[in-house]
C-alpha cells in the first residue's frame, strides 16, 4: 500500500464556528465549541476525535468479522474520552474508551475469538491515536455478554 494524503479543509464561519469540508461528493459539517467559546452548534474536536476512534473501530471490526462471511449487525459502538488539565494546566484529551456492541449473539458468529485479538490492530486512527492518549476497547455481544 503507498502513502495516502488525506486533507480536509476548515472555514470559519464565525467565532470558533467552522465549515469542515472532506471534497466531493461529502458534504461539510459544522464544527463548534460547547460555551462558553462556541454555541455548541455543531460536534467539537473532542467530539469529531471520539467519533473518528469510534468509526475506525467499529469498521475494523465489521471488516473482520465479513472476512470470515459473518453478520454481526446492526453494529453499535459508543466511545466516551475524558478531557482533563495536564500538568502545565492546559485541557487535554487524557484517555478514550470505546464500548462496542455487536448485532447479534457471540454464539451465531464463527471465528469471534480471532478476530477479537486482532481487528484493533487494523484500525489506522485508534492506532495512531493509541500513541500519544490511551485507549481501551470493550466488545459485547447483543445479549450484553461481554466479549472483550
Amino acid at each position: 500500500m503507498s502513502d495516502q494524503i488525506v486533507t480536509v479543509s476548515l472555514d470559519q464561519q464565525q467565532d470558533y464556528q467552522f465549515r469542515v469540508s472532506f471534497g466531493d461528493p461529502m458534504p461539510p459539517l459544522l464544527a463548534d465549541e460547547p460555551p462558553p467559546l462556541g454555541q455548541s452548534q455543531g460536534p467539537s474536536p473532542v467530539q469529531l476525535l471520539a467519533a473518528a476512534v469510534g468509526n475506525c473501530l467499529s469498521d475494523s471490526l465489521l471488516f473482520a468479522l465479513r472476512k470470515f462471511k459473518q453478520t454481526p449487525e446492526p453494529l453499535r459502538t459508543e466511545v466516551s474520552a475524558t478531557v482533563g488539565r495536564n500538568e502545565e494546566g492546559r485541557f487535554r484529551v487524557q484517555a478514550i474508551e470505546a464500548r462496542l456492541q455487536l448485532g447479534v449473539p457471540a454464539a451465531k458468529l464463527e471465528h469471534l475469538d480471532r478476530v477479537l485479538e486482532t481487528f484493533e490492530s487494523y484500525c489506522t486512527v485508534t492506532q495512531s491515536v493509541g500513541r500519544g492518549i490511551p485507549v481501551t476497547v470493550h466488545v459485547r455481544d447483543a445479549d450484553g455478554v461481554v466479549l472483550k
